[in-house]
């Protein structure tokens, strides 16, 4: 949820802390528990002319001067709004841009509501040989009014992250309109052929998934919640509670 992967869709909604040391490719703008059907969309889109290649061409070209880079493809996909597990959610994407030899990731965060759960931002690659994890991920300071995500970056934009990846508008977000990932499928869109070959830190993809709510997946694990009287209660009785939440 809140992902992209590449060979094969992947319907995780438990973020993991980057490096992974994992067997998979994997674009993470907002790793954590979405639920699309709550409230919000999720679309993306491919461009390969019009003004979202200009876009993308003056911003790599302002992050990354001296590769005189022109964009050929832009894939954007977009998670608007979309809730958190039963709650309200934010607004992320992730933007892929390709030119000749070069490619670029960008993330982009608009506004995210507060959430307790933990949040993964960043990249991480097959056995982790390449992997970046955005300050303030698995953090009090992901999400909230004071958002690191949206209040940080790397290039000067405050709620942009961009990196290339081909080696080792108005705001930070770029146009939201596309195919809407429909809320019935579960954990992932269909695959996606990509209009243009896309190069990421060594290996060459031409499809992605956009990944989200997996209904199939949401029941194989719920957490417990325990009182704080329960909670003592056993303590003093030695009961041990393996696998469950504690909250007071």
């Amino acid at each position: 949820n809140g992902h992209l992967t590449f060979d094969a869709p992947w319907s995780s909604f438990t973020p993991q802390r980057f490096p992974i040391h994992g067997s998979r490719d994997i674009i993470a703008p907002f790793w954590t528990d979405l639920d699309n059907r709550q409230n919000g969309q999720i679309s993306y889109n491919q461009y390969t002319s019009g003004s979202v290649l200009r876009q993308a061409t003056q911003d790599i070209n302002q992050y990354f001067p001296g590769l005189n880079f022109n964009a050929d493809w832009v894939f954007v996909a977009t998670w608007y709004q979309v809730a958190y597990f039963s709650a309200s959610g934010a607004v992320t994407q992730a933007v892929l841009i390709s030119g000749g030899q070069y490619s670029f990731v960008m993330t982009n965060y608009g506004e995210i509501a507060f959430t307790q759960q933990s949040v993964q931002a960043g990249y991480d690659t097959v056995q982790s040989t390449h992997h970046f994890s955005i300050p303030g991920s698995f953090s009090q300071n992901a999400t909230g009014e004071f958002s690191n995500f949206r209040l940080s970056s790397n290039v000067h934009v405050p709620g942009r992250w961009a990196f290339r990846t081909d080696r080792g508008s108005r705001g930070p977000l770029y146009p939201t309109s596309g195919t809407v990932s429909s809320a019935v499928d579960d954990g992932s869109s269909p695959q996606i052929t990509l209009l243009r070959p896309f190069f990421y830190f060594g290996r060459t993809y031409n499809s992605i998934y956009v990944s989200h709510y997996c209904p199939s997946c949401a029941d194989l694990w719920r957490p417990t919640f325990i009182s704080a009287d329960e909670l003592r209660y056993n303590s003093l009785n030695n009961t041990e509670h393996s696998g469950k939440t504690y909250c007071s």
